[in-house]
């Protein structure tokens, strides 16, 4: 049997409560981090694929540019220019550009794939897979 003292402010945690708490705080924690770090790598997977559709999307309108215009189709050197695979600082080509017409290594943040360039034919344009 306990007694209670008289005058004596009896409101708060206990210690065991205390420490209940910080262990699921922490268990919280180590969870969400790691949450994070598979949604920060997913991320940069999905905007590396997002730059090579782009890299796709430029060479398929240069190459109809080329085909639409009065001197036509006649090479894929023509087409291919480095407007084509400069897409802004935050895309990485590595080591160096990319091959003038058979690829290269791309880099997003943790994300990189290795590109190579099918050639544009009188067909159809070029494909970077």
């Amino acid at each position: 049997m306990s007694k209670k003292l008289k005058g004596l402010n009896q409101k708060g945690f206990t210690l065991i409560e205390l420490i209940s708490v910080m262990i699921i705080m922490g268990v919280v924690a180590s969870v969400s981090i790691q949450k994070f770090d598979i949604v920060s790598d997913t991320a940069s997977e999905r905007a590396l694929y997002t730059g090579i559709k782009e890299l796709n999307i430029r060479e398929s309108l240069v190459w109809s540019n080329i085909k639409i215009s009065s001197e036509g189709y006649s090479t894929d050197e023509e087409l291919y220019g480095p407007e084509i695979t400069d897409l802004g600082s935050i895309y990485k080509w590595g080591p160096g550009q990319p091959g003038r017409l058979t690829g290269g290594t791309l880099s997003f943040k943790s994300a990189s794939k290795t590109l190579s360039r099918q050639e544009s034919t009188q067909s159809s344009a070029g494909k970077w897979e």
